[in-house]
């Protein structure tokens, strides 16, 4: 799995629209990071860790608001996410010629520490700015734009986009 695709599973944990959040709570986190080989099916997590888990989550979520031109508090984002990577003691290693960032910590920190590694890989190869979230406000889904010229500003153009150009289009005939 792509550190692109691993930070957009991540977010996309929770699907806004069918208000459905698989890191709910601690049993949901260990399900969902095991499920991701980020962590053993019997690893073990508090529900103050289930809640770390959502503020990254949506630490993360605003940051893809911001790749999709939405204006949003970066700084707290940044605040949120330099807190995980503190308690998961991500630390620059020097591994096969190549710099990584590994966590200290194991269990649920290492484990977000390995989705905040995946999204600072990405941040410094430049296909971070490809990694979106769905212009919608009540969407808001993870998706990687693929676009020529990375304008993609919806998850599907079919769904978010039509009822988006359909909202428009009422405001101006109305």
């Amino acid at each position: 799995m792509s550190d692109l695709e691993l930070v957009q599973d991540f977010v996309n944990s929770a699907d806004l629209e069918e208000q459905r959040d698989d890191l709910q709570d601690a049993r949901g986190l260990v399900r969902w990071l095991a499920v991701h080989r980020l962590a053993g099916a019997h690893a073990r997590a508090r529900e103050t860790d289930a809640a770390d888990a959502r503020a990254v989550r949506e630490a993360l979520r605003e940051l893809l608001r911001a790749n999709n031109g939405i204006a949003v508090d970066e700084a707290s984002a940044a605040a949120t996410l330099d807190a995980a990577a503190r308690r998961a003691g991500l630390t620059v290693c020097f591994q096969a010629g190549a710099i990584q960032l590994v966590p200290r910590e194991r269990g649920v920190h290492g484990a977000l520490g390995r989705v905040l590694a995946a999204a600072a890989e990405a941040m410094a190869d430049g296909s971070w700015q490809r990694l979106k979230a769905c212009r919608a406000d009540e969407c808001r889904w993870a998706f990687v734009d693929r676009a020529r010229n990375h304008s993609r500003q919806w998850c599907d153009m079919r769904i978010c986009g039509n009822r988006e150009k359909a909202r428009v289009f009422r405001e101006r005939h109305a």
